[in-house]
């Protein structure tokens, strides 16, 4: 079976959710089985994902069994959803049961608060190499589509359950949504191990969280950029978390002030830290740091994870003997390439097992890489290239406890801030760093920065706020 779940100790918790849910690998093998005897065709499923139980059994067992689900966010705007289902008409739903009304269409299987529906939109050609799909990170209702082939989650699962030592004693904390790649490879690398899976609603700013992970004996926990600083707000490193062992981080560069906190927390706690970079396009995790180099080696992503390969394009070397360029990757972990409408799907394999990522990245004299900003994060102001990224880190190391987000044109850039009291200092200050005249800079002031259930920042409502603000 997928992720050899059938391989593992029956009696073995598999999943344990806040809805008071709890699957033994056995039911979670029965269950698939069930799933396969509907004799469902092969066809695009549109999974609208939760943290709970019912919506992980859907997708494993559609996975099992040669359906192409699409995981999308049960909270996402219905308009959007329509959009998408426009582009792509599933044949069916896999939803929360509070859903079914909304969405129509014929009941024809019930599971853990789940149910399936039928869409009445018949099956159309897939290749037969395609497994799953999956929005990029930074997507909301975008039709682009990340096309995911047989093997590719597999591998990943079985490289980071490697990398990372998980054992069948392992309880990993899904506080990332299923529906996003990180997300999605925790859950997997963990049932790869035979491990257990903790599925919470609750979110992190909320003590129900964190009380259902202590009760439940979570070990380990992988968090986004923004998942440490709400961490950090709330005191997590005042907590009794005793049997919690590892705190990972990926999906965004943490400041090099925040990966230190982090990483020397876990240091004098005897935990581990273990930074990683990955993305969509490459199932999820396509780098590792060693734990025992996260002080010494601040702010790296470390170095590829078994099986794969990390490498710069169009490298240039510096002073420092380090080189930069753009950052790639090879390895059985990459994606077919995308989709934008439903005859996308019959594409072939577009990447061939390699991934150029966009990201500019440096690696040091010992072979370790740093992600230093993107390839498009950049304007050119007064004929100088100015990186969106380093102004952003420049005024988070000056004011630490206030959130920016820069963008902008080559005519001016715009600096969005939470931090009011500070409106008057940011321009003296960033234009003295960067050498540009105050006019190259406008402030905009905002409750909090627009972001995502993953923490990405979205930028099309920050150009809304800009425009409202002329």
């Amino acid at each position: 079976m997928f992720l050899n779940v059938d391989q593992h100790d029956k009696n073995k918790i598999a999943v344990r959710d806040d809805a008071g849910y709890c699957l033994t690998y056995a039911d979670v093998c029965g269950t698939i089985e069930a799933f396969r005897a509907l004799r469902i065709p092969r066809c695009v499923v549109f999974c609208l994902c939760e943290s709970c139980a019912g919506s992980l059994i859907g997708y494993l067992a559609f996975e099992n069994n040669g359906q192409v689900p699409l995981l999308l966010s049960a909270g996402l705007d219905a308009g959007l959803r329509n959009n998408l289902a426009s582009a792509y008409a599933p044949s069916y739903y896999w939803a929360p049961e509070r859903l079914a009304e909304e969405l129509g269409g014929e009941t024809v299987f019930s599971a853990y608060g789940y149910v399936l529906l039928k869409t009445g939109a018949g099956p159309y050609p897939l290749n037969e190499k395609l497994s799953m799909l999956l929005t990029t990170s930074g997507s909301t209702g975008s039709p682009k589509l990340v096309r995911h082939k047989y093997g590719n989650l597999e591998a990943n699962a079985e490289n980071v359950a490697k990398v990372f030592g998980w054992t069948a004693d392992e309880v990993g904390i899904c506080d990332l949504p299923m529906n996003y790649t990180m997300g999605l490879n925790v859950i997997n690398s963990h049932l790869f191990a035979g491990a257990s899976v903790l599925m919470v609603k609750a979110n992190l700013m909320d003590p129900d969280f964190w009380e259902f992970i202590r009760v439940n004996g979570g070990t380990s926990f992988c968090g986004v950029p923004f998942s440490y600083e709400i961490m950090r707000r709330i005191g997590f490193d005042r907590m009794d978390l005793p049997r919690l062992r590892t705190l990972a981080e990926g999906g965004g560069k943490l400041t090099d002030k925040m990966f230190r906190w982090v990483a020397s927390y876990a240091h004098n706690s005897g935990k581990r830290f273990c930074a990683t970079f990955g993305t969509s396009e490459t199932s999820a995790r396509m780098a590792f740091l060693d734990p025992s180099l996260a002080l010494e080696k601040i702010g790296s992503i470390g170095k590829a994870i078994p099986h794969g390969e990390l490498f710069l394009l169009d490298e240039a070397q510096g002073e420092d003997g380090a080189v930069t360029g753009e950052l790639a990757y090879r390895g059985p972990n990459v994606t077919m390439g995308y989709a934008l409408c439903k005859d996308d799907l019959m594409k072939d394999d577009e990447f061939c097992g390699e991934y150029h990522t966009g990201d500019i990245a440096k690696r040091d004299a010992d072979g370790f890489y740093y992600i230093i900003g993107r390839k498009g994060r950049f304007l050119k102001m007064f004929g100088l290239r100015v990186s969106l990224d380093e102004t952003e880190r420049i005024l988070k190391t000056q004011y630490p406890n206030v959130d920016f987000v820069c963008t902008g044109d080559d005519k001016r850039m715009i600096i969005f801030t939470t931090g009011e009291p500070l409106r008057d200092q940011i321009v003296p200050f960033i234009s003295g760093k960067t050498n540009l005249h105050n006019s190259a800079f406008r402030v905009i002031v905002v409750d909090a920065i627009p972001r995502n259930e993953y923490g990405k920042v979205q930028f099309a409502e920050l150009e809304k706020i800009a425009d409202a603000d002329r």
